[in-house]
Order: C-alpha cells, then sequence, then structure tokens
C-alpha cells in the first residue's frame, strides 16, 4: 500500500479545515504516551520509531487524494489547495527505538503548528502502538527462553499483510531470530527461516520418504516435522534413520514437534535421539506457544532449543493494542511564550501532565535503572542531591531519591526530527534489536518476570506536579462558573 497522508482519521481533516478557514494554526506541542503496561508486565519495548520517520518524511497528499477529498463535498477548495503542498515541518523528540519504556511518560514529543500535529495523530499511534505491543509480546517470550532462538511464524494468522510486515519487524526488534514471511525478510534484511508443513509428508507415498526427499534437498537445513502420523512411532523413528543418513555425510539433524505434550515428547525424543549418537540433533517445538508456557518448560529443562511462535506473537495475544494516546500540552501564545495545556478529568490518573517535558532515567553504580522522572523541559535535573519523586497519579504519595543512591542520570527524549527531517542516521534492524537487549540489561529481573512484576517508580518533579495542581484547580474553578461538570 503506497504512503499517504489519508492515514488519517477523518475527524482531523474537519478539524485541520476549522483552523485553517479560522486563521488558527499556533505552534503546539503534543505528547505520545500511554497509560498502562500489557499482559500484566512491567514493561514495554518502545518501538516503530524508525518506520514513523519514513512515513512522516512522505506524508503528503496524492493527486488522487485531493481528487477524493473533493468528491466528499466537505472541504474548501482553499484547503484543499492548503493540503496539495502539504508535508510535515516539525521537529521530534522521541526515546531511542528499543528502549524500555513505562505508564504516563511521553514517548514522543511533537513540536509543530497545530494542523500537522492533528494530521499525523492516526498515523503515528497506529504505528507506535502496534509495533510496540509485538516488541514487548517478543521480548516476552526472548526472556521466558532465556534468550533463545524463536522464529516468528505468524504470517497466515496476522491482521492482513501490513499488520504482518510491521509484525515481523517488531518481533524481530523485540528478540526474534527469524520469520517466516518471505516479504520481511527482503524489505527489512530479517533472517528468514521454515521448516515443512504436514502436507509435504502426506504427499510421499510414506514418511521415510518424504524425510529422505528433504534430506537429499537441504542436507544444511533439514529440520523434519515427525508428528504427522506418529511422533515417538514412525516420526522419531524414521528421522533417526535419515539423521544417521546425514551425520555419515557431516551435516547435522532437527526435527520439529507441533502437537502434543511437549514436556513429554522433547523428552521422550531427546533420549532416542542421544541413544542412536544424534546428540547434536536441534529439537523444535511450535504449537500456540506463549510466553508462560515457554516459561513453564524452561523452568523444567525441558530439552528443546529452538522456539517457532505465530498467532500469540503476531496478535499480541491476549492483549489486542497498546493504549497509547496522543495529546496536547502546550500551545504558543501571541508573544511567543508556550502556555501549558492539560486534560482535566474527576480521575487524577486521567488528567494528563502539562507543558513541555523531558524523562530523565535514574541508575546506580551497577549501572541498573532506579526510577524515572518527568520533569519540565527546563528543568536543571542531575545527580548529587536527595530528589522528591511525586507519584503521577495519587496527589499524596510520593518517595525521596536519596543522593547516595544515584550513580548518574541521563535525558530519554532526544532529537530525532528537526523541521521534518531526520536528525540521525537510521539504524539497522540489527542494531535495534541490540539496543532492546541492552537497554532490558539495565533493569533488574524484579520487573521483568512474568508474574507479579515490581512496579517500575515513575514519577512527577516538583516544579511539574505543583504546575498539574495549579490548572487542575484553575480549570475546575472554570467550569464551576460556567456551570460544567468535570469527567
Amino acid at each position: 500500500m503506497e504512503q499517504t497522508a489519508l492515514q488519517t482519521d477523518f475527524y482531523e481533516l474537519t478539524m485541520a479545515q476549522g483552523y485553517f478557514l479560522t486563521r488558527h494554526n499556533p505552534q503546539v506541542i503534543f505528547d505520545m504516551f500511554y497509560r498502562n503496561n500489557p499482559y500484566n508486565g512491567g514493561y514495554v519495548i518502545f518501538a516503530g520509531l524508525s518506520d514513523l520517520i519514513e512515513k512522516l518524511l512522505h506524508f503528503s497528499f496524492t493527486p488522487g487524494d485531493i481528487a477524493y477529498l473533493k468528491e466528499l463535498n466537505r472541504f474548501d477548495p482553499r484547503f484543499l489547495e492548503y493540503l496539495e503542498g502539504f508535508k510535515f515541518t516539525g521537529t521530534m523528540y522521541a526515546m531511542d527505538e528499543g528502549t524500555v519504556v513505562f505508564p504516563s511518560e511521553p514517548l514522543i514529543r511533537i513540536e509543530t503548528n497545530l494542523i500537522e500535529a492533528q494530521l499525523i495523530e492516526g498515523m503515528l499511534l497506529n504505528t507506535i502502538n502496534f509495533q510496540s505491543l509485538i516488541a514487548t509480546k517478543t521480548s516476552r517470550m526472548s526472556i521466558a527462553t532465556n534468550y533463545g532462538q524463536i522464529m516468528e511464524f505468524g504470517l497466515r494468522r496476522a491482521q492482513g499483510p501490513n499488520g504482518a510486515l510491521s509484525a515481523s519487524k517488531a518481533a524481530f526488534i523485540g528478540g526474534a531470530s527469524a520469520t517466516s514471511n518471505t516479504l520481511a525478510g527482503k524489505y527489512y534484511n530479517i533472517p528468514v527461516a521454515g521448516t515443512m508443513a504436514h502436507s509435504w509428508i502426506m504427499a510421499f507415498e510414506d514418511e521415510l520418504k518424504a524425510f529422505r526427499e528433504f534430506a537429499d534437498i537441504y542436507p544444511d537445513n533439514c529440520i523434519l516435522l515427525i508428528d504427522t502420523y506418529d511422533t515417538l512411532g514412525s516420526g522419531i523413528e524414521n528421522a533417526i534413520i535419515v539423521g544417521k543418513e546425514l551425520k555419515k555425510k557431516g551435516k547435522r539433524l532437527g526435527v520439529r514437534i507441533d502437537s502434543g505434550d511437549l514436556s513429554y515428547l522433547s523428552r521422550e525424543i531427546r533420549k532416542k535421539l542421544d541413544e542412536h549418537d544424534l546428540t547434536d540433533a536441534r529439537i523444535y517445538v511450535s504449537n500456540d506457544l506463549t510466553e508462560e508456557i515457554i516459561e513453564a518448560l524452561v523452568r523444567d529443562q525441558v530439552p528443546i532449543d529452538s522456539w517457532g511462535v505465530g498467532t500469540h506473537l503476531v496478535t499480541g495475544g491476549v492483549q489486542s493494542s497498546l493504549n497509547g494516546v496522543y495529546k496536547l500540552s502546550a500551545k504558543q501564545a501571541s508573544d511567543g511564550s508556550f502556555i501549558p495545556t492539560m486534560k482535566i478529568s474527576n480521575s487524577f490518573e486521567k488528567a494528563t501532565n502539562p507543558g513541555i517535558k523531558q524523562v530523565w532515567r535514574f541508575y546506580d553504580s551497577e549501572h541498573l535503572a532506579i526510577a524515572d522522572l518527568i520533569a519540565l523541559d527546563d528543568e536543571n535535573v542531575e545527580t548529587g542531591m536527595d530528589i522528591i519523586f511525586h507519584h503521577p497519579a495519587n496527589e499524596a504519595d510520593y518517595f525521596v531519591l536519596k543522593a547516595a543512591r544515584q550513580a548518574y542520570c541521563k535525558p530519554m527524549l532526544v532529537l530525532q526530527m528537526k523541521d521534518g527531517k531526520p536528525a540521525n542516521k537510521a539504524k539497522s534492524i540489527n542494531e535495534l534489536q541490540q539496543a532492546v537487549r541492552n537497554s532490558l540489561s539495565t533493569f533488574h529481573g524484579s520487573y521483568k518476570r512474568m508474574i507479579n512484576p515490581h512496579i517500575y517508580k515513575v514519577s512527577l518533579s516538583r516544579k511539574l506536579k505543583d504546575l498539574k495542581m495549579r490548572l487542575t484547580i484553575e480549570g475546575r474553578q472554570k467550569a464551576q462558573r460556567n456551570g460544567h461538570i468535570i469527567g
């Protein structure tokens, strides 16, 4: 599908026309953040930034797009003429792709005019929410395998061709070793892998011949699917015959199980392979694997060498989406200064954080992350002093990060685009995968466990907390004067 600025919600266009016709198009700041960790987990992997930058570079309206909008009879010719020359000219600060991130903190900060900021919203959220969800899912599976080999097999279960492509990319960034999606391999330089289907076995007159033919064609990558008829009967026995023939040629066998009790079958298969001096033969498993299943098998030391994961990886499994949102946090006044803005709600946790912000991550002397502080961008944040961290949702809750615990801190929002152009050299997909591994290594294992992970502290600075409280009070007072209810 071609890249087009029509990848936006319709109300963004109607609002943009309103701004255009009323000549109300100030410079603004928008933040993208999410509210809750998926999977009842402890973190999210920030992914999709490289694709977002690429899309922003080509975010424009084609002649066909303009003709379509004209046919809707909803848009003024002057606005359509404006859209003909539209391109993104803004500035973006964002976390580096592959970073471990947490609820409430801004992951992306967009600085541009109001019309541009609105038109890119849907595309931005679509790109970041989905890829971050899939990268997070894969990282959980990777941790469950103790960073073993995961092959992503999800093409046929993904949500359409574009969903399959972006899922394959995000899965690799999150920790997968290869993909079955050949197109993703071409586009993103991801290693491609595959074994065989049960139909290959059934297409020949017997299982042994099917195995031998496959081994003859692919002696250097021979992985035999052994559960077509009888896994512990003909399947493994015929595989052993072929494995011995391969071994005489200096080649190695692999067997794959796609059904049944993976724990029991893998142990029995390992015994049989070892009994026949095929100790270097590898065991591959698939069949609706989740991180919970994988973790249980690894914990029980089941002899599995590689994991083929499809449906639960590329669809997000039990989590249908990441609840990322995109909110206005500041707008420029007539004198050029920026006025902080926020969404006010009776639920304090639903209220947004106002102003132009930066996120600071604090580390201890062992290079492990301690806590993140969301502060106003003009605050001087540094180590060497006790710092009060205010809870982002609970008005009365706070903790003090003692100077003795702090080794260093760093700003997390980095300049990624300037005036519509990339500010940094694009990273390769292998570099992005390594970035995930590096970022995860800076967190204690308690934050990464599958069940009841420790909650990482993300807090507000005192200055930001005071600003938020002041705007909340002023907003509620204004609403009461006007007879409105805050909800």
